[in-house]
């Protein structure tokens, strides 16, 4: 395997699928092997060749990753350009709160945490959408501080939240969120009564999270509503990169629901000309990251929210002929001047779900028959499977890795 050397480091933060997409990047563009760090003892990330992986217990913890990353600074910040990624939005918290003190050492290619308290708190940015006329779902939003009552152990709900049950309930605060436990967590809830609502909350609040909840009308349709859209900015939030996808599936784990498997990239300048003006409004630089859903009630696509972060599906975005990782280091490392706006348009088929998966669970025929026919055409692609990394030991990975997908999905897909 062959690693040229290059006056940058790549160093990853996480060792799951997000991780090892970024470190497949890297070495598709530049042969560059990256430094990945976290807490996995196996996966992905630890059974590459493409990288370097340092173990660190606790990497999710501000006292343990911060010295982590000051070492690694001092050991590689002489000779090269360090660029450090994160993989969780509590790893791109940490860093955007210490952005000042890792400078020192480190490419922190994140917004200011001002802005991110505006805009990755959800409440927050619905009403930036609200204020630029963006559509976006009804929302009631849930104080855990004031809409719970101790001392009656009862949520405070009114009678009518604007919307009628289905109802779609999820954290405001993503990061915050990661370090809750309490009995029955979710990433996404879905109730149908009322009961069901008030026994979460009332759960949620046994847990350290202590800021909002969101309780979201639920739009119609199956997965194949929802869509990516990932954007670059440039110094002057200017998008100078925009690639939608169209999602197929969603993993439908506790842990993961709602995070895209299988995407086909797609090209709809009226979300991506939305998107420009949120962004623009903002001030924002670098990558971000929005979760969008058609409403066949209106016709019009309902932004969720924005990850400031390249997220766990990054490389349908690669995949596509547009390797991510590249507007990073033409805008950090070689200071280039973009030009104009580059859409993603190349039809393509991201997965990380096999054949099966597709064929069983994609439930619109149009779209199934569609991601078929990119696999025949060898139009597509799964991160995990790579031939420059496909060693004995990684074939045995990500076979086991695909089973386990098709054993999931059997267990919890609901359409």
């Amino acid at each position: 395997m062959d690693f040229k050397e290059y006056d940058f480091l790549p160093v990853i933060l996480g060792g799951d699928i997000t991780a090892y997409s970024l470190v497949r990047s890297f070495y598709e563009q530049y042969q560059v092997k990256s430094l990945a760090v976290s807490m996995s003892r196996g996966g992905p990330v630890v059974m590459s060749g493409l990288c370097e992986n340092l173990y660190c217990p606790n990497l999710e913890s501000e006292e343990a990753l911060i010295p982590t990353l000051m070492e690694i600074g001092e050991k590689y910040g002489k000779d090269k350009k360090l660029i450090v990624l994160g993989c969780g939005d509590w790893y791109v918290r940490i860093l955007i709160e210490n952005k000042d003190r890792l400078s020192e050492h480190y490419i922190v290619p994140y917004i200011d945490e001002a802005l991110m308290n505006r805009v990755t708190l959800k409440d927050k940015f619905y009403e930036i959408m609200e204020e630029l006329g963006i559509p976006y779902p009804k929302t009631f939003v849930y104080d855990c501080h004031t809409h719970f009552d101790p001392h009656a152990d009862k949520p405070q709900l009114p009678e009518k939240l604007g919307f009628d049950y289905p109802v779609i309930a999820k954290t405001a605060n993503s990061a915050m969120y990661h370090y809750a436990k309490f009995p029955g967590k979710k990433k996404v809830f879905c109730f149908d009564r009322r009961e069901q609502l008030e026994e979460m909350l009332r759960n949620l609040a046994t847990s350290s999270y202590d800021y909002k909840f969101l309780i979201q009308d639920r739009i119609p349709g199956d997965d194949t509503g929802m869509r990516v859209l990932t954007c670059y900015c440039d110094a002057s939030s200017r998008v100078r990169f925009a690639a939608l996808g169209h999602t197929l599936l969603e993993e439908h784990t506790p842990s993961a629901l709602g995070n895209p498997c299988c995407i086909i990239n797609e090209a709809d300048m009226e979300v991506v000309n939305q998107a420009q003006r949120f962004l623009k409004h903002i001030g924002y630089v670098g990558y971000a990251n929005f979760d969008l859903k058609y409403d066949p009630r209106d016709g019009q696509y309902k932004f969720f929210e924005i990850n400031i972060r390249l997220g766990r599906s990054n490389y349908y975005v690669t995949g596509s002929g547009f390797n991510a990782v590249k507007w990073l280091i033409d805008d950090y490392i070689d200071r280039k001047e973009f030009k104009g706006l580059t859409v993603a348009d190349q039809e393509h088929l991201f997965t990380f779900v096999p054949k099966y998966v597709i064929k069983k669970f994609v439930g619109d025929a149009e779209l199934r028959d569609r991601a078929l026919r990119l696999i025949k055409e060898e139009k597509w692609s799964n991160p995990l499977i790579y031939g420059p990394d496909m060693t004995l030991k990684r074939r045995a990975y990500v076979a086991a890795y695909e089973l386990n997908q098709i054993r999931k999905f059997e267990k919890y897909y609901v359409n």
